[in-house]
């Protein structure tokens, strides 16, 4: 993989684009394939950038000196940070959805690595059908899926009864 600092040079903003090759990164461009995430600008080019060394195995990283963050200019929008608190309102969310996700598995059977099987004896009438939970691979998934049985990821981790507290 090789990653190149890109540069829109419509609204000079700047980003990363990771490609297998370098003459993957040309065909992309030649192609038109290349855009600007911000504003869609297909006027993309190579910015300047340091060269990436790997550092020896017995070199420690020199300590860098804490980066002053210049502050955005007025009516710019923030960029999403992955490490920064939650908006408040994303936060409710989340909870609000990991407490419904638990109301439902209360009224939800646990059935564990056999969630494929048990769900594949209930589509086709072979036991009586009821709500479970449990782990798939997925191909698993995929196969259930293709084979019109309803089923759907739970959006938190679920800990198995005989590993819980």
């Amino acid at each position: 993989m090789i990653v190149y600092d890109l540069e829109c040079r419509e609204g000079a903003h700047r980003f990363e684009g990771w490609f297998k090759s370098s003459d993957d990164y040309v065909r992309q461009q030649e192609r038109g394939l290349v855009t600007c995430p911000h504003c869609g600008s297909g006027d993309v080019a190579k910015a300047v950038q340091a060269p990436r060394l790997a550092r020896k195995g017995n070199q420690l990283p020199e300590a860098a000196p804490p980066a002053r963050a210049k502050p955005p200019a007025p009516g710019t929008p923030a960029a999403p940070v992955a490490n920064a608190p939650l908006p408040p309102q994303a936060a409710e969310l989340m909870q609000a959805l990991a407490t419904m996700q638990a109301e439902a598995l209360k009224s939800s059977r646990y059935v564990g690595q056999d969630f494929a099987k048990d769900a594949r004896a209930m589509h086709y009438g072979e036991r009586d059908a009821e709500i479970i939970h449990g782990q798939a691979t997925a191909t698993e998934a995929k196969e259930l899926i293709e084979e019109g049985i309803g089923l759907m990821p739970l959006l938190f981790p679920v800990v198995p009864p005989e590993q819980a507290n």
